[in-house]
């Protein structure tokens, strides 16, 4: 398998129309023709060291360090011009899933409110009918709503404005709210959650409205991946020698293709499986819980298997000093 991706990955053409470069702009290009200018230097520093230098040991010194400085150069410039590459496929995938998640709401708003307007329509004589027509405009303006503030914190987050208005809360607590709240949702989808926390737990020390963030996104993702008549596991419990706080969620949903998992904790990214299933997604999620996790001194990871689920986890760092001064002042 991961021969016939470097195979693949030899298919210049091919990589350039995936990055949508032209090919002088293309990293695998680009090595090609570093590796050409490797091969004549290499082959024009040996003919000149023949030439004037008569020990073949420092000949061959000479030809091996100047090819190992072309080579990282090589290297390097290579990964300069695909991470360059990369994020422009990025932002192109991005635009083009904000263009569809900001037409299909307004479309459904504009389409309700000219049947709403319509007076040959005759919905403005039925109530019940009217009423549903309206909720139709709240959940849309509702996802327009989510996707501004999406784009809004990850503006926040790369500018280092991101503030965070920390409290002692109960993490266990917090997964309850989020659980309830849904509840509706993973009934409708036939999906069912089971919530595993062991009794005593301490305090986290953070901002709660970005925690539960965190776990709303994971829970919805869990959710919205799942199979009919999956199960979805939280976990919750102690670990790195009672340091850490550990949170996991594990699903029976649709998983992550292994190529794609390089890239999961990325802005304006969104997985094969995905674009697949035709899920709403801004791309913006996990790169907005990746860095409130990472705001909180804490570290977040997956892992996945295609076709068999995704469980991913995070820890938060237990403040025991905080803690401990809390309990004086509340006592």
């Amino acid at each position: 398998m991961d021969f016939k991706k470097y195979l693949n990955q030899l298919n210049i053409r091919k990589e350039c129309k995936k990055y949508g470069l032209s090919i002088w702009r293309c990293p695998q290009f680009v090595f090609m023709i570093m590796g050409v200018i490797i091969i004549f230097s290499t082959l024009f520093t040996y003919a000149i060291s023949s030439k004037y230098i008569e020990d073949p040991l420092l000949i061959s010194l000479v030809v091996i360090f100047l090819t190992w400085l072309l080579l990282i150069l090589s290297y390097l410039v290579t990964q300069s011009f695909e991470r360059l590459a990369e994020a422009s496929r990025m932002k192109i995938e991005f635009l083009t899933i904000m263009s569809h998640q900001i037409r299909a709401p307004f479309a459904n708003m504009r389409w309700v409110t000219d049947l709403l307007l319509s007076k040959k329509s005759g919905i403005t004589n039925n109530k019940q009918q009217e009423e549903e027509y309206l909720l139709i405009l709240r959940e849309n303006s509702q996802r327009l709503e989510e996707l501004i503030n999406k784009i809004i914190t990850v503006s926040k987050i790369e500018q280092g404005k991101f503030p965070l208005r920390k409290e002692f809360f109960t993490l266990k607590d917090l997964i309850d709210k989020v659980i309830l709240e849904f509840k509706s949702y993973a009934e409708a989808s036939n999906v069912k959650i089971i919530f595993e926390c062991p009794q005593g737990l301490p305090k986290i020390f953070g901002d709660v409205s970005q925690i539960r963030e965190v776990i709303e996104n994971f829970v919805d993702n869990a959710i919205k991946y799942t199979k009919d008549k999956g199960e979805i596991k939280i976990l919750l419990s102690i670990t790195n020698k009672d340091r850490d706080i550990y949170f996991e969620i594990k699903d029976s949903g649709v998983g992550i293709p292994k190529e794609d998992q390089k890239y999961i904790f990325q802005k304006f990214f969104r997985s094969k499986s995905a674009m697949k299933h035709q899920t709403q997604g801004s791309g913006l999620g996990l790169f907005i819980v990746k860095s409130i996790i990472e705001s909180h001194n804490g570290k977040t990871g997956f892992k996945s298997e295609e076709g068999e689920g995704t469980t991913f986890w995070f820890t938060l760092p237990i403040l025991k000093n905080k803690i401990k001064e809390k309990d004086k002042i509340t006592n």
